[in-house]
């Protein structure tokens, strides 16, 4: 399993999907969730004709490709140390222990893995 999006509130999800015939991608939410379903011709129609609207989806999309290839980037690395010292770098800081498990899936490690290379920077 790769994760290829972290989505938070305001997220959009599936944007691939606007422009394919046939698009399926999983997601699963580790809390509660409310979601909306906008029809693909609504989404098409307004990116032809609001500007602004078109810039903004732009915008949205270089973002979304930065963070996905930051992610490759995390995941083309081969230790554990180096995976983390990527992450906290193009995150500005070191991650809290809450979150940890959700970095070992991020950065594509055991969460044992992350606790052991953690614990090591702390002594």
């Amino acid at each position: 399993m790769a994760v290829l999006q972290r989505a938070a509130a305001g997220s959009i999800l599936a944007e691939a999907s606007i422009f394919s015939d046939r698009y399926h991608c999983g997601g699963v939410a580790t809390a509660a969730a409310k979601t909306a379903v906008i029809p693909v011709t609504s989404v098409k129609e307004r990116l032809r004709v609001d500007i602004d609207f078109s810039h903004q989806w732009t915008l949205h999309l270089a973002r979304e490709l930065h963070a996905s290839r930051k992610r490759a980037e995390i995941m083309s690395l081969k230790t554990v140390k180096a995976r983390l010292e990527a992450w906290i770098s193009w995150n500005g800081g070191f991650p809290s222990k809450g979150m940890w498990k959700q970095i070992a899936e991020e950065i594509g490690v055991s969460p044992e893995a992350l606790y052991r290379e953690i614990a090591r920077r702390r002594s």
